[in-house]
Parts: C-alpha cells; sequence; structure tokens
C-alpha cells in the first residue's frame, strides 16, 4: 500500500451520512472523528501485515519435533503441512495435569472453528496440545467443534524449546506460522509480544487479536471490561 495514492482519512470521513435522524451535532462530530481514526486503523493494520508478509526467511527448524495426530500415527513437523505450504499452529493450555482447558484457549479456539473450514482452503492448521488426541477431540465435541484439527506432542521438547512449558510445569498459550520449500520447514512468523510489552490497565496481548470475543466488546459502550474472563461454563 503506497501512502501517496490514499486520500487523507479525515477527508473520508467527512462523506459519512448519518442512518439515524435524530442524531445531535455533538455526537455527529464525535462520530465522523472517531470514523477518521478507525480509517487510520486499518491502514495501520494492513501496513503491519505487509510488513509481516516482508519478513526475511526465519530460522530453519533443526529439530524432528515429533506429533501423534488423529489416526494415532506418529508424524513430525513437516508432515502436518499436508499439501499445503504454510502451516498456522496454534499450542493451547490443555495439557495431562489440567482436568479443564484454558477458558482463554478455548475461547480463542471457538472462534477459530468457525473459520477453520475456510482457514483450511489456504493453508495447513493445527492445534497442538499435550493430551491425547482422543482427549482434546472429547472436549471438541462437548464444544460442537467441528472445523479444527488437533495433535499432539510427543513429549515436551517443542512445548519447551518455543517457551510455552517451563521446569515447574506451567503451560503457555502459543501462535507460530511455518513455511515448507522441499524438505526444509522455516518459522515464518512466532507471537513473541512479552508479558512486559503490556500496557497499564491491561492484560498481555498480541496486535491484532485473533479472538472475535474481544473486537466484538471493542464496539460496546462498556469495552472489555477490568475484570471479567470468558469462562468454560455459564
Amino acid at each position: 500500500m503506497h501512502m501517496s495514492e490514499l486520500k487523507p482519512a479525515k477527508d473520508l470521513a467527512a462523506k459519512r451520512v448519518s442512518r439515524f435522524q435524530n442524531e445531535a451535532q455533538d455526537y455527529a462530530e464525535a462520530r465522523t472523528a472517531l470514523l477518521a481514526e478507525e480509517i487510520e486503523v486499518r491502514r495501520h493494520l494492513t501496513r503491519l501485515a505487509e510488513q509481516r508478509r516482508r519478513l526475511p526467511p526465519g530460522p530453519v527448524v533443526q529439530k524432528d519435533y515429533r506429533f501423534k495426530d488423529e489416526n494415532g500415527s506418529e508424524v513430525g513437523l513437516a508432515d502436518l503441512f499436508g499439501d499445503h505450504d504454510t502451516l498456522v499452529t496454534y499450542f493451547w493450555m490443555f495439557g495431562p495435569q489440567r482436568d479443564r482447558p484454558c477458558p482463554m484457549c478455548t475461547n480463542l479456539l471457538g472462534g477459530a472453528n468457525g473459520n477453520g473450514a475456510d482457514v483450511k482452503q489456504r493453508v495447513a492448521f493445527k492445534i497442538i496440545g499435550r493430551s491425547p488426541v482422543e482427549r482434546q477431540q472429547r472436549f471438541a465435541t462437548e464444544r460442537g467443534w467441528r472445523d479444527l484439527d488437533f495433535v499432539q506432542t510427543v513429549g515436551d521438547e517443542y512445548p519447551r524449546d518455543l517457551g510455552l512449558l517451563n521446569d515447574k510445569g506451567d503451560e503457555y498459550p502459543g501462535f507460530t506460522v511455518y513455511q515448507k520449500n522441499g524438505d526444509e520447514v522455516r518459522v515464518f512468523y512466532n507471537a513473541e509480544m512479552p508479558a512486559e510489552a503490556a500496557d497499564p490497565g491491561q492484560d498481555p496481548r498480541g496486535a491484532v487479536d485473533i479472538a472475535p470475543l474481544w473486537n466484538i466488546l471493542d464496539m460496546t459502550p462498556a469495552g472489555r471490561g477490568t475484570d471479567w474472563y470468558p469462562k468454560l461454563n455459564y
């Protein structure tokens, strides 16, 4: 996207036409100003995506990480690509030590399931957990998920190397995108937003939010709230 081709956001926002006849002048002015900011944010997200796609070749995955698929077969990372050259993975916090999976991971995967069939038209998409695939699938059935593919790590080398499992057994979520060229697998993108980067009054989160929940709540008067989190049951 070339900045020289873009019209000023304020000029575009000024074309706004209210859909409500009784809109007050102060609301109209504030909403027009907000629209200009929304246009700028949309453009920034586009630049962010373009910058991400321009990353130089990432590190080659040198270890032979092993997984078990839904058929019980042991496979390597390269096998998870299937017929695609790109593999999107999400490591969720549902290790054998947990009675139930992480509610935040569950919320994210619920949204991902809604688009899973579409995503898998473009890339391979695997949900990685430390629990047996059958256990992960039982929970998926409970939630009504039909379009997510689960695999189990064989051993803990993979989550430990990626910083998703510490020596105390604490798990952390992970989002990683890989590229394959022949037999070579490289990291394309790994979500690396540190907890220390959280802004005051906010939980650590990456850019952009993948879970639809937070984007929807951001459109509401109360927003995300300060002490509310999704639960497994209500």
